[in-house]
């Protein structure tokens, strides 16, 4: 046994056989998977460009949102699924390190823009294939069929967990 889920089910087995651990196997692994991914892989690369776990989120969500490179912070919380209080103090941090910036929106004066700064800009296009091609790395234990069939099957779990919300 390999990981902590097939360690979790097999413990269930010996002392709950009755029950089905399969199922929590299977959630195990995904969880696993996830921390896995973002603790040796995601976060490690983000740390060498000296970004906080999330940080590259918000400038990569800034980048692909196309010139001008801004969003509300309603816009940037609600695309990466967080809450109001964590993207403020990710903003805070990403404001000191001068790769972005809060700026009046045109046209209403009460609504603000948070935007690439020139220097966050130039760090995001150049962080992206570095990320890219360490992801590549990452599910490189899979083929290409098997990322393909894998994200098929992630997609169809996600609509169904948001469904049954």
């Amino acid at each position: 046994m390999n990981n902590r889920a097939n360690r979790a089910a097999a413990d269930w087995s010996q002392q709950r056989p009755e029950l089905d651990a399969k199922v929590m196997a299977l959630a195990g692994r995904l969880l696993e998977a996830s921390q896995l991914l973002e603790r040796h892989w995601l976060n490690p690369l983000a740390a060498q460009f000296e970004l906080h776990p999330g940080e590259f989120d918000v400038i990569a969500t800034l980048r692909r949102s196309g010139a001008p490179y801004a969003l509300t912070p309603t816009a940037l919380y609600e695309r990466l699924m967080l809450s109001s209080g964590a993207m403020t103090s990710r903003l805070d941090r990403l404001e000191r390190k001068g790769l972005t910036e809060r700026a009046p929106a045109p046209g209403d004066r009460r609504s603000i823009l948070v935007r690439l700064t020139p220097a966050g800009l130039a760090l995001i296009d150049k962080l992206l294939p570095l990320h890219i091609a360490n992801e590549h790395q990452a599910l490189s234990a899979l083929g290409q069929g098997e990322q393909d069939q894998l994200d098929a099957l992630l997609a169809k779990l996600i609509t169904g967990l948001n469904a049954e919300r």
